[in-house]
């Protein structure tokens, strides 16, 4: 929120009427950005609440009233084929950066990296503390939805899915009737069975994209088409 812009700093806590800090976030405001006692802090629930609070020295305490602001319409979501090493995190943090309501990983046919059920609940878990954390820097109220290892089939399959692929039209250009989620496939792209699930094709542009540059620009465009 540009309201927020000048915080010192962002915090999400679970209650805002008696807000306490996490561990860790009590040390990076402490030790890592190194408040001085009075700094302004803004602080969420991540569910559309907030409030104005100020550093103590080792927590923050309310300096003005709760303050309630409605979800995004409509909601923005996002899917993305699963990719190797930090690229998967830089996705995360830069689609809750642009403001992406709903971020869902996918497995795709054609994906060459393989979770397993452990290590699905294990990463996917991980992906949501870089949401919070990316929340935090950009100032949201409305945290994103990280939504578990999902199928690419069953989620092209929903209703107002589009995929991202050549021969459509220019995602955000297309209004509202064609819904507000779009599915990034793998960089060995879609397979056929994929395709056949979802015939909604909406084009990212005239060249070939990185897996997380698609996911990106696809979340830009989308959001933009919103505002």
């Amino acid at each position: 929120m540009i309201e927020l812009a000048g915080s010192s700093a962002h915090v999400v806590v679970d209650d805002l009427v008696v807000p306490a800090l996490s561990s860790e976030d009590e040390h990076h405001l402490g030790r890592v950005l190194r408040l001085r006692p009075a700094e302004r802090v803004s602080a969420t629930d991540g569910r559309g609440g907030w409030r104005w609070c100020r550093w103590t020295g080792s927590g923050i305490e309310p300096d003005g009233e709760v303050t309630a602001t409605d979800s995004p319409a409509p909601l923005i979501t996002v899917a993305f084929a699963v990719v190797k090493g930090d690229r998967l995190d830089w996705i995360v943090q830069k689609l809750t950066e642009i403001g992406v309501d709903r971020l869902v990983p996918l497995s795709a046919e054609r994906c060459v990296v393989r979770w397993d059920a452990t290590k699905a609940n294990t990463q996917v878990e991980r992906l949501r503390r870089i949401a919070r954390e990316a929340s935090m820097q950009s100032r949201r109220v409305w945290l994103p939805e990280v939504a578990p290892l999902t199928d690419a089939r069953l989620f092209l399959g929903e209703p107002g899915v589009a995929r991202a692929d050549f021969g459509g039209p220019l995602l955000g250009t297309f209004g509202a009737a064609a819904g507000s989620a779009v599915a990034i496939g793998p960089e060995g792209g879609w397979s056929e069975a994929e395709r056949a699930v979802s015939p909604l094709a909406v084009s990212l542009g005239d060249t070939v994209l990185r897996a997380e540059t698609a996911a990106i620009a696809a979340g830009v465009l989308l959001v933009a088409a919103r505002r």
